[in-house]
């Protein structure tokens, strides 16, 4: 994946564009929640300097090729609802994973974090040529467990004491996949609003 091309993808819910340092601001007003990062890797920002440096973190990781970092815009509201990423590229195999995803607590549960992995999705089956598309959560997290079942990902088994999350505490990380037959039926039921676009 060319990480140094300006990828900018919209349906009729959401904008996903890359994530800048010019977002710090609109970050600001979801991002000091200690709730929005309870289960993920990344270390919840305390701070406006934590803020900065995580931004910063994810541009850098994006210009190296490690990760492709997306702002959420909720089309509803104009505003950044969170972001989310592309990482684990082994495109020669035709895989990617989708995660390093984080919402503010108000967009949760509100359809954005669906309208965005409709994008995700399409784009890595569509033009990326995917076969495979790997989300991952913290054993723990039920309500992301749950949202990538009712999207028809497929559990695909646990990886015990799979690394650090908050407090320096090992997680046990569930594994979900989504193949590219799949994908096919699942674009035209679970995802049918948001792809009218073609």
């Amino acid at each position: 994946m060319d990480c140094s091309r300006c990828i900018t993808l919209e349906n009729s819910r959401v904008r996903l564009r890359p994530l800048e340092a010019s977002d710090f601001e609109a970050l600001k007003q979801i991002a000091f929640d200690a709730a929005v990062w309870r289960y993920t890797t990344t270390p919840l920002p305390k701070d406006n300097v934590a803020l900065a440096a995580y931004l910063a973190q994810a541009i850098q990781d994006r210009e190296a090729g490690r990760r492709y970092a997306f702002a959420i815009v909720d089309l509803e509201t104009g505003r950044l609802a969170g972001s989310t990423s592309y990482g684990s590229f082994a495109l020669d195999e035709r895989r990617i994973e989708i995660g390093w995803t984080w919402l503010g607590r108000e967009f949760q549960r509100s359809g954005v974090n669906r309208a965005a992995k409709h994008l995700l999705l399409k784009y890595a089956f569509g033009e990326l040529g995917c076969e495979r598309v790997e989300l991952k959560t913290d054993a723990r997290n039920q309500q992301s467990r749950e949202a990538m079942r009712r999207m028809g990902a497929v559990e695909e088994g646990t990886l015990r004491s799979h690394c650090f999350t908050q407090g320096g505490q090992r997680r046990d990380s569930v594994y979900f996949s989504i193949l590219k037959p799949e994908w096919d039926k699942l674009r035209q039921s679970v995802f049918r609003e948001y792809d009218s676009r073609g």
